[in-house]
């Protein structure tokens, strides 16, 4: 396949303040990974930290990854106090990130409806809406009627296979348009000064003496001071070039949306149950996911049979949808860690940092984890809202286990 020129996507875009110039022989900090978390990184370390001579290299183009195939959801509403930090940390930044960036991110504050379908999830469900009160989010229970109220196309019939009991509700959450997000990033970073080395793959890291010196790519060897790993699904390949053995599997997630129709469904629907999230996007198509194929694989395409069952789960709580036409389907690769939050942080390796094991909550996190990432890469310390989710919680035991904890991990 020809590798997509430079800015080829963005052709309607033609201020960008970025260039496809060759890289420098060396940058005081390199980031791995052209998507919405290393591009935030280097903004904020840029803004917050004053560290401009940063270097975002990507193998294919800015934001061509898993940041061009997310579904958009942004919400604060985990069960776990480590969670809801970093979580609600990002939301208050979306809220003042537009702004920020001089950037229209289409940030919609529509609300998140968590579907409960049993009496366990119920309890799960009132229990978090009481966790995250506690922590300072914004949460609600509610009953079918007011899910019905919340969102009228919900189908509450008691006699379908999975009943709608109730919901939490989170009214801040929402959704964001995941491109615009990407440039909004890049050319806040590039008027401070970083620059962005497209089509270039990273192929190793240069390590001598327990330290980090630089990084092998495809267009040559570029001398850092440190270098922070933001490839989401493939952190694990580049970091084990440097001996780490990161505790990560690969796998892809689909998602597929509808053709364009009239404004219908006015929240974000998640269902744990019957896996199936859906929203309606600001041109008017329908974005549903589903969760991860089981199998490890770098594909960014998935099996047919979870789109299948994503599909008949979508028709059971909406059957308004039943005439709506799939427009396309797409996949991406994402990594999860063994209790399904991040790592961020250190590595055994000095000037080594990694950001990496979201499985499907990067998108949501962006704003804060740039923030904290840049921050640790900054101080060689972690920020206090990524501390808990270091590498070697996987050898004290200190789990963040929020799998089966906050609905669909989202």
């Amino acid at each position: 396949m020809t590798p997509r020129p430079p800015g080829a996507h963005l052709p309607e875009h033609p201020d960008r303040l970025w260039s496809a110039a060759e890289p420098k022989a060396a940058y005081d900090v390199v980031i791995v990974g052209g998507g919405g978390h290393g591009l935030a990184t280097a903004y904020y370390l840029a803004k917050n930290h004053g560290i401009t001579n940063v270097a975002v290299v990507e193998r294919g183009w800015l934001a061509g990854g898993n940041m061009a195939r997310n579904t958009t959801i942004i919400r604060s509403n985990y069960l776990w106090d480590e969670s809801a930090g970093i979580y609600e940390h990002a939301l208050k930044l979306w809220e003042g990130l537009e702004e920020e960036l001089g950037y229209p991110l289409l940030f919609s504050q529509r609300g998140v409806l968590n579907l409960a379908h049993s009496l366990q999830d119920v309890r799960d469900s009132v229990r978090r809406v009481e966790a995250n009160r506690l922590n300072g989010v914004d949460a609600e229970w509610l009953d079918a009627a007011q899910v019905k109220e919340v969102c009228p196309i919900v189908n509450v019939s008691p006699d379908v296979r999975y009943p709608v009991l109730g919901a939490t509700f989170q009214p801040r959450a929402g959704i964001a348009k995941h491109d615009h997000v990407a440039w909004g990033y890049a050319r806040a970073a590039a008027a401070l000064g970083v620059e962005f080395i497209e089509n270039c793959e990273v192929t190793g890291l240069r390590v001598s003496g327990g330290r980090v010196t630089g990084v092998d790519t495809t267009r040559g060897a570029i001398a850092a001071g440190r270098v922070a790993l933001c490839a989401a699904g493939h952190t694990s390949v580049v970091a084990a070039t440097a001996g780490i053995d990161l505790p990560l599997q690969s796998h892809p997630l689909q998602a597929l949306v509808s053709e364009l129709l009239e404004p219908v469904h006015p929240t974000v629907v998640m269902s744990n149950a019957v896996h199936v999230y859906v929203s309606q996007a600001h041109k008017g198509e329908l974005v549903m996911g589903a969760g991860i194929d089981a199998a490890n694989s770098y594909r960014q395409r998935g099996a047919f049979h979870i789109i299948e069952r994503q599909m008949a789960a979508a028709l059971e709580l909406f059957p308004v949808f039943a005439r709506a036409h799939v427009l396309r389907t797409w996949g991406g690769v994402v990594d999860v860690s063994p209790d399904a939050s991040p790592i961020i942080g250190l590595t055994p390796v000095d000037g080594l940092y990694i950001n990496c094991g979201w499985g499907t909550g990067g998108f949501k996190a962006t704003p804060g984890v740039g923030w904290c990432f840049a921050h640790t890469v900054a101080h060689d310390d972690p920020h206090p809202l990524a501390a808990p989710f270091s590498l070697d919680r996987f050898v004290t035991g200190a789990l963040v286990d929020e799998h089966g904890a906050a609905a669909v991990a989202h």
